[in-house]
């Protein structure tokens, strides 16, 4: 974020009201003052502070809370850029004091602005498309932890009472043919009372290859246990309800999902990222949304720096000397990257790589990590040229 800017505007932003701080480029105080939440006091706090030059408002969250005074500084035509809240915090420990005030924290975000361009992040421009998508995301992601937590308290359940039924079920507890098992059986005492041949008229239809053999595998678990662990009564009532709000969830995904999906073609960069082996709707959205365009990288190593996938020198006189997997970055595209190399493993080309590396010692969370790293640079490259992914011959082809 560097340009010729006459006003560095730091904003605090909260739900009901900011607080804003205006420094001119010699630090003198243009503004120090609370700021209502209303489109009307920010334009005129804009239009006021126009008047001595071109204005970066600065404000420490992008989304949510700070979504208004973005659309407003892009209304009124100025930049706009966010502080990240870890940068804030080792920023705000040079300055002097130890309170934590709104005003401070204004004055910390606008002074970073002023002294410390390179630690701002670039909004994306208001792009429509985007906007819906981060929402849509979001509310994926939402799901995706709701659906994990009920997928855990129905083997935490199945645990406690039947350990031999949930080392079957467990692993499959999210396949509709075990939920609708769960939701019309209830426990083992409601498996077992069905019998085999109803248990297999409820899987069949939601698993025509899986269905028998899960059947017999459930029947054989349950003759492994005789005895009533207490609290099988209650959890006989429980499960059919979990297993509801599960099949619900996952409902919601599959739809989430189909207008992710949709959104994210009307985008121009979906063909060519969901043309990368492993990367899917789900995570072509997310690395759209923390990357945009690429065009804010200037070059391979600072998108893998960005994204957490950089491994950071160490050295320290003779003692302290090497390289290790960096803590910081951005957690949700370290993520994605991370899933999208896992899941590449069945491309020939991933795969050799990650063999290469497991040759040399790595364990699989580390060449997974190389091989994130490794497509992160092919990234940068497709994102630059706007070209969809191009695979590699893995043997020399011969002339």
């Amino acid at each position: 974020m560097h340009g010729d800017y006459g006003v560095f505007l730091g904003l605090d932003v909260g739900k009901d009201g900011h607080h804003a701080v205006g420094l001119a480029p010699d630090g003198k105080r243009l503004h120090d003052a609370a700021l209502p939440n209303t489109e009307a006091r920010l334009r005129q706090l804009f239009d006021k502070l126009g008047r001595h030059g071109r204005v970066l408002v600065v404000v420490d969250q992008p989304a949510s809370i700070g979504a208004l005074p973005i659309a407003v500084a892009r209304a009124c035509g100025h930049q706009v850029a966010y502080l990240p809240g870890l940068a804030m915090r080792r920023i705000a420990d040079l300055h002097p004091g130890t309170a934590k005030t709104d005003a401070r924290d204004a004055y910390v975000i606008a002074d970073a602005a002023r002294t410390l361009p390179h630690t701002l992040r670039r909004v994306d421009v208001g792009d429509e498309t985007l906007a819906e998508l981060e929402v849509l995301v979001g509310f994926d992601d939402d799901l995706a932890g709701e659906a994990t937590r009920l997928s855990n308290r129905i083997r935490g359940l199945l645990t406690q009472i039947h350990p031999a039924l949930e080392r079957v079920l467990g692993p499959r507890v999210q396949h509709k043919a075990v939920l609708e098992l769960l939701s019309r059986c209830g426990g083992p005492a409601g498996l077992r009372k069905a019998g085999r041949r109803k248990l297999a008229s409820i899987a069949g239809p939601h698993a025509p290859r899986l269905g028998d053999r899960l059947v017999a595998q459930i029947m054989a678990a349950l003759d492994e246990q005789t005895v009533t662990v207490p609290g099988t009564q209650a959890a006989e009532t429980i499960l059919p309800r979990l297993a509801d709000s599960l099949r619900d969830i996952l409902r919601q995904r599959d739809q989430t999902a189909t207008e992710v999906e949709r959104m994210l073609d009307a985008h121009p960069l979906a063909e060519v990222l969901t043309s990368m082996p492993g990367i899917g709707v789900r995570t072509a959205a997310r690395i759209l949304l923390e990357v945009g365009d690429g065009t804010a990288f200037p070059t391979p190593g600072h998108l893998a720096a960005y994204a957490g996938l950089a491994p950071v020198t160490r050295r320290s006189g003779s003692s302290i000397r090497g390289e290790h997997p960096a803590r910081g970055g951005n957690k949700q595209l370290k993520r994605a990257f991370f899933l999208a190399a896992f899941a590449a493993l069945t491309d020939p080309v991933s795969r050799a790589y990650y063999d290469r590396k497991r040759a040399e010692g790595k364990k699989h969370n580390a060449a997974l990590i190389c091989l994130a790293r490794r497509r992160c640079d092919v990234l940068f490259a497709m994102l630059r040229d706007k070209i969809p992914y191009q695979p590699r011959p893995t043997t020399p082809v011969p002339a």
